[in-house]
C-alpha cells in the first residue's frame, strides 16, 4: 500500500519541528581519520587521530584506496589494532545508562583485508563482542549503566581488530527502567527487576506500518525498519497511518523513546479479508540468533490512532504464543487522551530456534462491531548480562575481596541467627502470592511517597492513618479475582471486596503498565481525605506496598449511573428516580464548587462517575483529574485540557482555561443522556448524531426533543416537567461559560422540575409564575427541596465546607482505614 505524499513530506519535516536532545556525555570519534567529518548532516564525529580519548600507539591509520560511490567518509577510514591494550579511554560526567555504538565497514586495503579481522570488544574489562567479524556493514550498538567516571573501550585481536566509528553519548533519563518490567512465563507472571544494570544489544528495531526511519529522524540519531519481512500473514494486516503528530500530554512515551513517524504509522486488524474469520491474531517473527531461551528485552510501542473515539480498542498482546498483556486499553493506559504515545516492556526468551514471535489480536471486551488490534512499532535488546558483574583485578580489587569475604561471613551469621528466631517462632500462615502486574507504578516518580509529597495538603501523619495493609485487601478480593472486577477506568480495574470487619468496599487497583498513576492517586486521597458529603463517594484508605496504587472506597451496590440507562440487563430507571439521582449528583457537585474558598471543580462528570447505593442514591465519584478551582481575584485556572470526549466543555477546550461552568457543561450532556438513553458519543451513529449534546440541542430547538426521548420514560413524563428539565439541560450545554448556570441553580431548577413531576398540571400549560429560568435570574420563590448542600443534607448529617485534618478522621466510615 502506498502512503500518502502528504505523510511522506511530514515524515521528513518532523525532525525538524521537534526538539533536540542534547546528551550530557556526547563522544562521536572518526576513527582512524585525520579529518573530522559529518554523518546524516546532524552530527560531526571527530578525529581520533589528534585526540585524547586513543589511550595506545600500536594502533594504524587504514584509508579504503577505492571507496565505493556516495560511501559516507564516516566508512572510508579505519583504526586498526594489532595487540591487546585499552584502546579508548572516555571520561564521563555521570554515572548513568548510555548508548554504545560501534560502526564496522569492512574493506581492502595494502596489507589488510577487514573482512577477515577477527576479534572481541571490551567495556571496563567486560565482554561485548566475542570472536566477532563481519563481511558487510554492521553497526553494533548497546545499552549500558556505566558506574565508573571512565569508559574504557578494549579491542582484543585474534589476527587484527579494527572500527570506523565509534559513539557513546548518555541515554534520556529512565529510558531504561529499573523495574516493574513484565518477564513472560508459561502458566505464570513473574517481574523482571533491576533491568538498567543489565547489558542489552539491539538486534531489532521495527517501524510497524511505517517507512524505514534513518538517524536523522530520530532525536536518538537511531535506525527504523520496515515490518513487511517479519509479518507472518500479510493478508491478516492493513497499513493505518494519520498526518497528526501523537499527542504526548499524558505522558505515556516521548519523543526520545520513539520517535513521531513511528506513533503516526501502525498495523491494524484487516477485517476486510473476507478469507480470515472475525476474530484473528496479526503475528510477526524475528530471528534473534544467540541460542536459544536467551532472554530479550521486548520494547512494544503503541499509539491508538484507528479509533474515532475513546474505549473503542481493547486487545491482547503475546509474545512466543504466550499471553503477556491481556485487555490492553490504550484509553485508560494514556489518562483519556486519544492518540497519546504509550510503551511497555517485557522480558522473554527465545524460542527453541531462535526467534521471538509478537502477536496482537482481539480482547474478549472488544465490541463485536469494533473488534481490532494494533501495534506501531517494535525493539528487541538482547539481554547480555550486568556490566558489573565482572570487574578487571588489581590491587584495590584484592582488597575489596578480602573485605568482601569478612563482611560475608558476618553477613552469614546473622541470617543463622534470624532463621533460628524464624523458627522460634513458629511457622505463620503466609499470605496468598499476588498475582503480579508487570509494573511499578512509582518507577516515574523515583523516591516518592504519600508521606514525602508536597501535593497534598494533609500532613503525613493523616494520610499514614487511611493506610490499608496489601494483605488486608489481597485477601479482601480473593487475591483480586477476575470474576469481582465490577469496573474499568482510566486509573485501573475496580474490584468488589470486604475489610476484616465485613466492610464492603470497592478497590481500585492501578492500571498495569501506567506511568501516570501516581497524580491522580495523589488527587484522590488528597481530595476525598478532605471532604465528606452525602452524595460524594467516602474514601476508605489507601495502600502503596509493593510499589502498588490502590484506593479503597465505600462500595455502591447498583454501579455506575449508565448501566441503568442503556447497554446492561438492569431494569431502566424510572423518570423519577432519574430526577432524584441527577439532583443527588447536582447537591455533591454544588459542594465541591461552593465547600471552600477556591471550590473544587471535577472536570470529569460523566454517567459513568456518578454511582448509586442501595437506595438509588447517587454520589459523585472519580476525583483522579480534579483541580482547585480559581482564587477569590482569579475567574478561570490555566491548565492542560483533560476529561471524557462528548462531555468535554468546548471552551476549555478551545482556550485551556478551566472553571466550574466546565464541569456544569458536562453534567449538562449527563442530563441529555439520562433523557434519552444514549451515549454521549456514539461514532455508529450517523454522523449529525455522533454528539448527544449537538444533537439533542437540535430537536430542543426545533420544539420536539419528546421525539428523542427514551420510550422507557416517555409516557412517564409530564410536559412542564420535561420543558423545564430540557430548558436546563440546554443552557448547561452553551458553548460559553458565561451563558451557562451555576451548578447551584441548576440545582434548584432540577428540583422544580421534580416538583412539577408529582404536582404539576398534566398539559403544558404551566402557570406562568412557576417558571424560572434556567440561568437562575430574576426574583423567584423556593418552594423545592433545600439546594444550601453546604449546611444541610438529605440525612440530617452536617458539613462545613472543606474540613480540616482533625475533622476528617473522625468521620472515616471504618476503623480498618486506620
Amino acid at each position: 500500500m502506498a502512503f500518502p505524499l502528504n505523510l511522506i513530506i511530514l515524515s521528513s519535516l518532523l525532525p525538524l519541528l521537534s526538539a533536540t536532545f542534547t546528551p550530557q556525555d556526547n563522544y562521536l570519534l572518526n576513527c582512524g581519520s585525520n579529518t573530522n567529518t559529518s554523518f546524516f548532516s546532524t552530527r560531526s564525529f571527530l578525529s581520533d587521530s589528534s585526540s585524547s580519548f586513543l589511550s595506545t600507539d600500536r594502533s594504524i591509520s587504514l584509508s579504503n584506496p577505492n571507496p565505493p560511490p556516495n560511501s559516507p567518509s564516516l566508512y572510508n577510514t579505519a583504526r586498526i589494532f594489532l595487540t591487546k591494550s585499552p584502546s579508548y579511554k572516555l571520561h564521563l560526567t555521570s554515572n548513568t545508562t548510555h548508548f554504545l555504538r560501534l560502526h564496522f565497514s569492512p574493506f581492502k586495503a595494502p596489507n589488510f583485508n577487514l573482512k577477515t579481522a577477527k576479534f572481541s570488544v571490551l567495556v571496563n574489562a567486560f565482554p561485548l563482542l566475542n570472536t566477532f567479524s563481519t563481511n558487510s556493514v554492521v553497526v553494533k550498538e548497546f545499552i549500558l549503566k556505566i558506574d565508573s567516571p571512565v569508559l574504557e573501550i578494549t579491542f582484543l585481536p585474534s589476527n587484527f581488530a579494527f572500527v570506523n566509528a565509534i559513539e557513546v553519548f548518555s541515554a534520556p533519563k529512565d529510558y531504561i527502567i529499573d523495574q516493574g518490567t513484565k518477564r513472560v512465563v508459561p502458566d505464570s507472571t513473574q517481574i523482571f527487576s533491576n533491568l538498567s544494570s543489565q547489558v542489552l544489544e539491539t538486534v531489532h528495531r521495527i517501524n510497524v506500518g511505517g517507512l524505514k526511519l534513518t538517524p536523522f529522524n530520530d532525536s536518538l540519531w537511531r535506525t527504523w525498519l520496515v515490518d513487511d519481512d517479519y509479518l507472518l500473514l500479510k493478508g491478516a494486516a492493513k497499513r493505518a497511518w494519520t498526518t497528526h503528530t501523537p499527542n504526548y500530554q499524558s505522558g505515556g512515551a516521548s519523543r526520545e523513546i520513539a520517535p513521531d513517524n513511528v506513533y503516526m504509522t501502525a498495523r491494524e486488524m484487516n477485517r476486510d479479508n473476507q478469507e480470515l474469520q472475525a476474530r484473528f491474531n496479526i503475528s510477526w517473527e524475528f530471528p534473534v540468533g544467540g541460542g536459544r531461551r536467551v532472554l530479550h528485552l521486548v520494547r512494544l510501542h503503541f499509539c491508538d490512532i484507528v479509533s474515532s473515539s475513546l474505549n473503542q480498542l481493547y486487545f491482547n498482546v503475546f509474545i512466543n504464543d504466550l499471553l503477556a498483556y491481556r485487555d490492553v486499553d490504550l484509553s485508560a493506559l494514556n489518562f483519556h487522551v486519544l492518540a497519546s504515545p504509550f510503551y511497555v516492556d517485557f522480558v522473554a526468551e527465545s524460542d527453541g530456534e531462535g526467534r521471538v514471535r509478537i502477536s496482537v489480536g482481539p480482547s474478549d471486551l472488544s465490541n463485536p462491531a469494533r473488534v481490532n488490534a494494533i501495534l506501531n512499532g517494535v525493539e528487541i535488546m538482547r539481554v547480555v548480562s550486568s556490566v558489573s558483574s565482572k570487574k578487571g583485578f588489581g590491587k584495590k580489587n584484592v582488597v575489596w575481596i578480602v573485605a568482601g569475604s569478612v563482611l560475608g561471613s558476618l553477613v552469614f551469621l546473622a541470617l543463622l541467627f534470624l532463621c533460628g528466631l524464624w523458627f522460634c517462632r513458629g511457622k505463620k500462615s503466609k499470605t496468598k502470592r499476588s498475582e503480579s502486574t508487570g509494573w511499578t507504578p512509582l518507577r516515574r516518580f523515583r523516591n516518592s511517597s504519600i508521606s514525602r509529597t508536597t501535593e497534598g495538603t494533609v500532613s503525613s501523619n493523616g494520610y499514614q492513618t487511611l493506610r490499608i495493609s496489601f494483605a488486608e485487601i489481597q485477601s479482601g478480593t480473593n487475591n483480586f479475582d477476575k470474576s469481582l472486577v465490577i469496573g474499568v477506568g482510566g486509573f485501573g480495574m475496580v474490584f468488589k471486596g470486604s475489610l476484616k470487619d465485613n466492610t464492603k468496599v470497592a478497590v481500585k487497583r492501578g492500571v498495569p503498565g501506567s506511568r501516570q498513576g501516581l497524580p491522580e492517586f495523589l488527587s484522590e486521597i488528597t481530595i476525598l481525605s478532605k471532604i465528606r458529603h452525602r452524595h460524594l463517594v467516602s474514601l476508605v484508605g489507601y495502600c502503596e506496598e509493593q510499589s502498588e496504587m490502590i484506593l479503597v472506597y465505600e462500595y455502591m451496590d447498583k454501579g455506575p449511573l449508565k448501566s441503568h440507562l442503556y447497554g446492561s440487563n438492569n431494569p431502566p430507571l424510572t423518570w423519577k428516580q432519574r430526577l432524584e439521582v441527577c439532583i443527588g449528583a447536582a447537591r455533591g457537585l454544588h459542594y465541591l464548587h461552593t465547600g471552600s474558598s477556591q471550590g473544587i471543580i471535577h472536570r470529569d462528570i460523566k454517567s459513568t462517575n456518578i454511582l448509586l447505593d442501595n437506595n438509588y442514591v447517587a454520589k459523585v465519584a472519580d476525583f483522579g483529574l480534579s483541580r482547585s478551582g480559581p482564587c477569590l481575584d482569579e475567574t478561570h485556572v490555566s491548565t492542560g485540557v483533560k476529561g471524557s470526549f462528548g462531555y468535554l466543555d468546548p471552551e476549555y477546550f478551545r482556550r485551556q482555561q478551566l472553571t466550574d461552568k466546565s464541569d456544569v457543561y458536562s453534567f449538562g450532556v449527563v442530563l441529555f443522556e439520562v433523557l434519552c438513553a444514549r451515549p454521549a458519543v456514539d461514532p455508529l451513529l450517523v454522523r449529525e448524531q455522533v454528539n448527544l449534546a449537538e444533537w439533542a440541542i437540535k430537536w430542543q430547538k426545533k420544539g420536539m426533543l419528546h421525539q428523542i426521548v427514551d420510550k422507557n420514560i416517555a409516557d412517564q413524563i409530564k410536559p412542564c416537567s420535561l420543558k423545564k428539565f430540557a430548558e436546563t439541560a440546554e443552557k448547561c450545554c452553551a458553548d460559553y461559560g458565561v451563558d451557562r448556570p451555576t451548578i447551584g441553580d441548576v440545582l434548584w431548577n432540577l428540583e422544580h422540575v421534580l416538583q412539577l413531576q408529582e404536582s404539576g398540571p398534566l398539559d403544558d400549560n404551566t402557570d406562568a409564575a412557576a417558571h424560572v429560568d434556567a440561568t437562575g435570574s430574576g426574583t423567584r420563590e423556593r418552594q423545592g427541596p433545600s439546594s444550601d448542600s453546604n449546611t444541610e443534607m438529605d440525612n440530617g448529617d452536617e458539613t462545613s465546607g472543606i474540613l480540616n485534618s482533625s475533622q476528617v478522621f473522625s468521620q472515616l466510615m471504618t476503623n480498618a482505614g486506620r
